[in-house]
């Protein structure tokens, strides 16, 4: 069964967060300009277990909207989440769509019982389709971009090999992905953006013996859709801070312990009999929040993916430098071409080229420098 839904991060909107200091969120600087600000962004999974779900940096003057819901009547699926971290003076917007689930038979009495497009067990029927696909009929109609206009389409195996998905040693189970990014170009407020999208589609085909003979039944997903936005002719310079959202994405594993034990749980039931939210959260609550060793190990290569995904965005990877926060005890990855990096026991980060500003002239939360490793 499927363990991993954010990313998730692929956030109903149940929190928004606003931050707003002096400065731009761009990498081109000028002398109004020249700090860049990033604060940690922690959203809590209220709605289900009450527990963090995730953090990432942003930039301290952008908000941030999004979250996570849960669905009482999808066993395959039971948690879903979209999140948009934009710039408020600007068009710069990162965001993350729902994951999308599906399920197929070559059982012909099933689908006439079930046909495309009703409901089976909480899941979509719809017939499997390849990732461009699904992406121009799916994905791209449910966002109604005024004048959308695809610029190019083309498959991404680079990350299918990234996440390693796809293949697949358990007798009886066959599996496939397909990945692929599509740029396209459209008007908000007369303004022409452009945009970059990323996904992928997996399929888990598995066979059902019955007095009819062997069918196949098939769960398929579009899920990492990653989207990277800014004005027509400015993504590229943006590239350092969707890079340093990306990188700085963490999952907390003790919340991913709790969706696999959901999923785990509705698998093994085979039917939903959770009827409420406050059902669920109750169920939840007592499920284990720790993962088991297979469990762990597959989380942490999955977590490594945003890291990877961020690298990926640009062909210039020296667009970021790495340093050590003591506060955090761990290394951060933010935007090259400053020489001077602050950071607080809040998560926040100031970079800036003005050897004589201190952040802690005024202030009370401890700002500390930060050295290039």
């Amino acid at each position: 069964m499927k363990t991993n839904s954010l990313i998730m991060i692929s956030l109903s909107i149940s929190i928004i967060i606003i931050a707003t200091v002096q400065g731009c969120a761009q990498t081109t600087k000028t002398p109004e300009t020249s700090m860049l600000k990033f604060k940690k962004m922690v959203y809590t999974d209220q709605q289900g277990t009450q527990l963090e779900a995730f953090s990432f940096l942003m930039p301290a003057d952008w908000q941030f909207e999004g979250g996570i819901w849960w669905m009482t009547d999808q066993p395959a699926m039971p948690a879903n989440s979209s999140i948009r971290v934009f710039n408020p003076a600007g068009h710069e917007t990162f965001e993350v769509f729902p994951n999308h689930c599906y399920f197929w038979t070559t059982n012909l009495q099933l689908l006439g019982m079930f046909p495309p497009g009703s409901k089976y067990f909480g899941t979509t029927v719809k017939k499997p389709a390849d990732i461009i696909t699904a992406i121009d009929n799916l994905v791209l109609k449910e966002l109604k971009r005024p004048g959308l206009n695809v610029v190019s389409e083309s498959e991404f195996p680079e990350l299918v090999q990234l996440l390693g998905i796809g293949n697949n040693n358990t007798p009886g189970l066959s599996t496939n992905a397909e990945a692929a990014k599509i740029r396209i170009t459209w008007t908000k407020n007369g303004v022409p953006i452009e945009e970059e999208i990323w996904g992928v589609t997996e399929q888990l085909t598995f066979p059902i013996q019955s007095m009819m003979g062997v069918t196949y039944n098939t769960l398929w997903y579009i899920d990492y859709l990653i989207s990277f936005q800014a004005e027509e002719g400015k993504l590229e310079e943006n590239t350092k801070i969707f890079q340093t959202i990306t990188s700085s994405f963490k999952i907390n594993p003790k919340w991913q312990a709790k969706y696999n034990n959901m999923v785990e749980y509705l698998a093994q039931q085979q039917i939903q009999r959770i009827r409420s939210v406050g059902e669920m959260s109750r169920m939840l609550s007592r499920m284990s929040d720790e993962m088991r060793a297979d469990q762990l190990e597959q989380f942490e290569k999955r977590s490594n993916v945003y890291d990877k995904v961020a690298q990926m965005h640009s062909d210039n990877i020296l667009g970021i430098d790495r340093y050590f926060d003591p506060y955090e005890g761990r290394e951060v990855e933010l935007p090259s071409g400053y020489n001077h990096v602050w950071c607080n026991n809040n998560g926040e980060y100031i970079l800036t080229d003005n050897p004589n500003y201190n952040p802690n002239v005024g202030s009370n939360l401890g700002w500390q420098p930060l050295e290039k490793k």
